[in-house]
């Protein structure tokens, strides 16, 4: 890979934890600044509800953390864009939309196919 894509997927990824970040900051501040008091029991659940899905947006954002640090070090070392599994290099198209993956999407494939057997 040219240093111009590894360049932009480390802008990418260093944007993105930015903006994971920035986001549990901005959780924290409206969840201590909201008032709790409130006449209607619809109104009380409809906030609950609202704080449930930004936690679990928040809890999954934490879970992607350590995979965007491990890009980053691949990005240092000269591996991010290779497959683990087979040795191929991963396609752009695969790598823009999800760029903290390990394996080219035939690999993946075949992971996923063994989950299933296995479940099966």
């Amino acid at each position: 890979m040219d240093e111009e894509k590894l360049a932009y997927f480390r802008s990418l990824l260093n944007q993105w934890m930015e903006d994971i970040s920035e986001g549990a900051k901005d959780t924290v501040v409206e969840m201590t600044d909201e008032d709790d008091t409130f006449p209607d029991p619809t109104d009380r659940a409809t906030l609950e509800s609202d704080r449930n899905f930004v936690l679990r947006m928040r809890d999954r954002e934490r879970k992607l953390r350590p995979k965007i640090m491990k890009a980053l070090e691949r990005l240092d070392n000269g591996s991010f864009g290779i497959c683990e599994a087979c040795g191929e290099e991963i396609s752009i198209d695969r790598l823009k939309v999800r760029p903290v993956t390990t394996l080219c999407i035939e690999c993946k494939k075949q992971q996923e196919q063994q989950e299933k057997a296995h479940k099966g």
